[in-house]
């Protein structure tokens, strides 16, 4: 299951995480949000214990969506050593996120 990152705990599993990271970025109200959220599910469970594949609400989390100027969602926020590596906006296939993790491994 997908991690849930908030403005709390992001520094804690990302910015001081051992593993890559990927954070959804996602609404309750989005379609493509819903249509995409079981493929990080599957994520999460394909690749647990070698990335950290994480959600975050930008509805109860303004300040990280501001912070990383999400302007439009579903947005894949990829990072590496805590530093951000790279960015995917819009529905993407699973095969393209897996080329991303993949590539942080």
């Amino acid at each position: 299951m997908a991690t849930q990152v908030t403005t709390s705990n992001f520094n804690e599993l990302v910015e001081k995480s051992g593993k890559p990271v990927l954070i959804d970025f996602w609404a309750e109200w989005c379609g493509p949000c819903l249509k995409i959220g079981p493929v990080v599910e599957e994520l999460a469970a394909e690749y647990e214990g070698k990335v950290i594949v994480a959600k975050c609400n930008v509805d109860a989390n303004t300040e990280l969506a501001t912070t990383f100027g999400i302007r439009s969602i579903p947005t894949f926020l990829l990072f590496k050593n805590g530093v951000l590596s790279d960015k995917i906006v819009g529905l993407v296939s699973k095969a393209k996120l897996i080329e991303k993790l993949n590539a942080l491994l």
